[in-house]
């Protein structure tokens, strides 16, 4: 028996990653060497159009999210793509080294790409710290936090009428009587046994 729930006991925080037009929600960071610039990494997805995106740019930045950061972040760098609508039209930000950085966070790393390796579902992009600050000092949001809190941290609206249905990972709403057989989400990448039907 494999129960990946385990997995959530990794510690680990959310972020909303950055680049030049474009971003996303992400947890799995980690810190991989010491010094003045410490190495950082970060695993995106590569069906995310972020993952494109950071493959023709430079630098990357982690806007690292509190426990009580405004739902609407999540909603908006977690459960849409950049490829529909401009995330950072209704979000509060400011531009440091050409990269837009979330206000409604803890503070930043700026990291400038050094290396990249691709896996089967994503690629873990490595970072060299270039440039980083503390907005407040406090308590940050942990993954397995987002995971047992994320109903009340997504609100999930769907249309009256329709048939949605609902990934339990990502928020993302597909509308339709019955999901595809070879159905993937398009935000996060879990297949259909992973959506909730909601009438």
């Amino acid at each position: 028996m494999k129960n990946k729930k385990i997995t959530r006991k990794i510690t680990q925080g959310m972020y909303v990653l950055t680049t030049n037009n474009g971003g996303c929600m992400v947890d799995a960071v980690s810190q991989i060497s010491a010094g003045d610039n410490p190495l950082i990494s970060v695993a995106v997805m590569k069906n995310n159009y972020t993952n494109e995106l950071l493959k023709k740019n430079k630098l990357f930045a982690l806007s690292i999210l509190a426990k009580d950061v405004n739902p609407n972040i999540i909603t908006t760098f977690g459960m849409n793509s950049m490829r529909d609508i401009n995330k950072f039209e209704n979000t509060s930000v400011k531009e440091i080294e050409g990269i837009n950085i979330i206000n409604d966070s803890l503070g930043y790393m700026i990291c400038e790409i050094i290396d990249s390796i691709d896996n089967e579902t994503h690629t873990l992009f490595i970072g060299k710290l270039i440039e980083a600050d503390v907005f407040k000092d406090d308590q940050a949001m942990s993954y397995n936090y987002y995971q047992e809190n994320k109903e009340d941290l997504i609100k999930v609206t769907t249309e009256k009428g329709k048939t949605a249905w609902v990934c339990t990972i990502c928020g993302y709403v597909y509308y339709g009587d019955t999901l595809p057989d070879d159905f993937k989400c398009p935000i996060c990448g879990v297949d259909k046994k992973l959506f909730k039907k909601k009438d």
